[in-house]
């Protein structure tokens, strides 16, 4: 079992900056696919951004430019840098993990991980 913990989301003005956090337990956190994904108001969870256990990175569209994933394995951490938020990026922020056995695939779909965080509010106010 995993278990997930999300931290750092808040309320921003348009144009600043968060970080956000997902500590993970297990011992095996370095072989993890770990994603973020978000979900706004009236809106479905949609994808954010992924890394997989060898670091490689995708994210989606609308943020490329403005957010970074990165992991810290001696943390057991992942992280999302936001930068230069916009008010259409507040949403509920979620961190979610699958242990993976084989290949470095990064996933981007939200059906593919096992586990989830309780998720972490972001407000980006214009």
């Amino acid at each position: 079992q995993v278990q997930l913990v999300e931290s750092g989301g808040g309320l921003v003005q348009a144009g600043g900056s968060l970080r956000l956090s997902c500590a993970a337990s297990g011992r095996t956190f370095s072989s993890y696919a770990m994603g973020w994904f978000r979900q706004g108001p009236g809106k479905e969870r949609e994808f954010v951004a992924a890394i997989n256990r060898n670091d490689d990175t995708a994210l989606a569209d609308s943020v490329k430019g403005r957010f970074t994933i990165s992991r810290d394995s001696a943390k057991n951490t992942v992280y999302l840098q936001m930068n230069s938020l916009k008010p259409e990026d507040t949403a509920v922020y979620y961190c979610a993990a699958k242990p993976v056995v084989g290949g470095l695939r990064i996933r981007k779909n939200q059906y593919e991980y096992d586990y989830w965080g309780q998720g972490t509010q972001v407000t980006v106010s214009s």
